[in-house]
């Protein structure tokens, strides 16, 4: 199975853990009229436990990378799973006779509820979904 890679530059070690910059790239950066859009890149900071840390040096150009099943992983409790919620809370209070106001009110609640409980849970995340780093050639 195949990895999902960005690349990146280092900018911070302590003992087992890189901090890798990566700037977003869009879909369109190909564009001939990329210029003139107000979409940018957008720096994202992914921290990557390993035991070679003291192999890589500040500033330096890597590449992350991240499995694809544990891309999959994420993308279902990010996304997936939220729009369950909404869309399901969203039309069990509507079935119950609640105005649509209600209805809505509660769904986005709900989601917010699921946020907070991942962002609690974040440290567990982070034992199961790992990141690679890779000295760039």
């Amino acid at each position: 199975m195949g990895s999902i890679q960005h690349r990146g530059v280092v900018e911070s070690i302590d003992r087992n853990i890189v901090t890798v910059g990566v700037v977003s790239q869009s879909a369109c950066a190909g564009c001939h009229a990329k210029g003139l859009c107000t979409e940018r890149g957008e720096k994202r900071i992914i921290t990557v436990d390993t035991p070679y840390a003291s192999s890589f040096e500040i500033g330096e150009s890597v590449i992350v990378a991240m499995d694809n099943s544990m891309a999959v992983i994420s993308v279902v409790w990010c996304y997936v799973i939220p729009l369950i919620i909404l869309v399901g809370v969203l039309f069990g209070i509507n079935s119950l006779g609640a105005k649509e106001i209600i209805a809505a009110t509660g769904s986005l609640v709900a989601t917010a509820i699921y946020y907070v409980g991942l962002y609690v849970m974040r440290r567990r995340f982070d034992k199961k979904i790992k990141f690679t780093i890779i000295k760039e050639q």
